[in-house]
């Protein structure tokens, strides 16, 4: 039943796993193309219910608060990529010999004969920049593109809509790879692997494995990251079509089949003629916006695809140039007394906040939040030095407390012992008593938000406006 080979749907007994950003319109396109469709979801809220009802309308059978039972007579199941593995349904699914696909395997199978192949990214942190870039880079080449999956359009849309495509951009969460058995792209890049999500995955041994799933039959490039053991292990255990290349991307100057910098350059000795000796120019470090260190391997890795694809050198610079990154990722907000207050909310774990925290030489740094399983004393070690003192807020905040009093002891310390709404304007306060003439206060909070706001855009949008009112107050 692989890509391309068509699916009789007509009275299909389909069961979609939660009702979610992908499961909504699974079981629309399920429905459509004739399959029976009956929708499983835990909660029983009110947003639930009025998904439920729209749903119902069509003629598709929704239960809700009960995700655990597989409805008698299921023949596949396709799973939001939240659940976790370990959930009954998917057992009862494994016991019964039925198979379960997510939203990017329906996506998959469902391309037609001649589709756009995939470019595809993943990795811990810098997917989404990642997946941005390359879109951009992509467009500059002429190319009609998109950058869907995690982000921008839904796979679904980009593979059953009307709009024709070249080539998609596509970033895939280690969920979702989890349950993409078929997937097979044309070239692949994992940025970077760190401990995330193991409550999930369960150990950092499968966490890696769904990962890697990512470089299973590509055709082109495996693209990995030279500084990063791990990410190379996984092209080597990779099983990939005949002539397929390990290509690495590296901050250093780059060796043959590499990308890299060299005096302030990036450049191609990967996709050039005699690459023993040639090197092509790309683009100027100051082409990359922000040229931090962690978003210039980024921007090395989507070079890496869109080179893998055949894109001229040109497009490169000019994609790089053309590209603004997302809101509450390194973002600027003000300078105030001195002082530069930067909003980097989108660091939710702790290997996003190492690289914000890296990109700045005296930081006070506002942290906290939902730790989701994670632990500091790695992220507090190598950060300590950079450190003029911590605000702590949020659930765990416990947690980075103790990791500062073992490796940063002498950093100051303010916990604020607080989770409601208002208590970052308290923590931009307390920033700003702590911050000296050219430091950075710095919003990295290595967790998650939920403990405290909606989103991690929301944490950013209070921390800016607690800063702007730094700013009129000086004014």
């Amino acid at each position: 039943m692989g890509s391309g080979q068509v699916i009789n749907w007509q009275g299909k007994h389909v069961t979609v796993a939660g009702l979610g950003v992908s499961g909504v319109p699974a079981a629309k396109v399920l429905h459509g193309l004739g399959a029976r469709v009956t929708v499983v979801n835990d909660g029983d809220d009110e947003r639930a219910r009025t998904q439920a009802a729209d749903l119902e309308a069509l003629g598709v059978t929704v239960r809700l608060g009960d995700g655990d039972t597989l409805p008698e007579g299921t023949e596949l199941i396709v799973t939001a990529p939240g659940w976790k593995p370990d959930k009954p349904l998917f057992a009862a699914a494994e016991k019964a010999g039925v198979e379960v696909w997510g939203d990017v395997e329906l996506a998959w199978r469902l391309r037609g004969p001649d589709a756009a192949p995939w470019l595809a990214v993943t990795g811990t942190n810098g997917k989404t920049t990642t997946v941005q870039m390359l879109a951009s880079i992509l467009k500059a080449a002429g190319l009609r593109t998109a950058a869907v999956g995690n982000i921008g359009v839904s796979l679904l849309d980009a593979v059953l809509g009307e709009e024709q495509y070249d080539v998609l951009a596509v970033e895939l969460s280690s969920y979702q790879l989890h349950w993409a058995p078929s997937l097979r792209a044309h070239s692949a890049a994992v940025l970077n692997l760190a401990p995330d999500h193991l409550d999930w995955h369960g150990s950092m041994e499968a966490y890696a494995a769904d990962k890697g799933r990512i470089y299973e039959g590509n055709r082109i490039a495996c693209v990995y990251n030279a500084a990063d053991k791990a990410t190379e292990d996984l092209v080597r255990e990779a099983d990939v079509e005949e002539g397929c290349r390990a290509i690495g991307f590296t901050l250093g100057t780059p060796g043959p089949s590499q990308l890299g910098v060299v005096e302030g350059i990036l450049v191609d000795r990967a996709f050039v003629e005699n690459r023993q000796k040639n090197a092509q120019e790309l683009a100027e470090v100051a082409d990359v916006n922000p040229p931090a260190p962690h978003n210039i391997a980024n921007a090395l890795a989507a070079a890496a695809l869109a080179r893998a694809f055949g894109v001229p050198a040109k497009a490169v610079r000019d994609g790089l140039r053309a590209f603004t990154p997302d809101a509450h990722r390194i973002a600027h907000v003000a300078d105030v007394e001195g002082v530069t207050y930067v909003d980097d909310s989108k660091a939710t774990n702790t290997h996003a906040a190492e690289a914000s925290l890296a990109a700045y030489e005296s930081i006070v740094w506002i942290a906290g939040g939902l730790a989701k399983g994670a632990t500091f004393d790695e992220l507090v070690a190598k950060s300590a030095k950079r450190l003029r003192g911590a605000v702590l807020i949020g659930a765990d905040r416990r947690l980075i407390r103790e990791a500062l009093a073992r490796h940063a002891p002498e950093v100051p310390v303010v916990d604020l012992d607080r989770t409601d709404t208002g208590a970052m304007r308290a923590a931009v306060q307390e920033a700003r008593g702590l911050a000296r003439t050219g430091d950075t206060v710095l919003l990295a909070p290595a967790c998650a938000s939920m403990d405290m706001f909606a989103n991690y855009n929301k944490r950013g949008d209070a921390f800016a406006d607690a800063v702007r009112e730094l700013g009129s107050a000086e004014g």
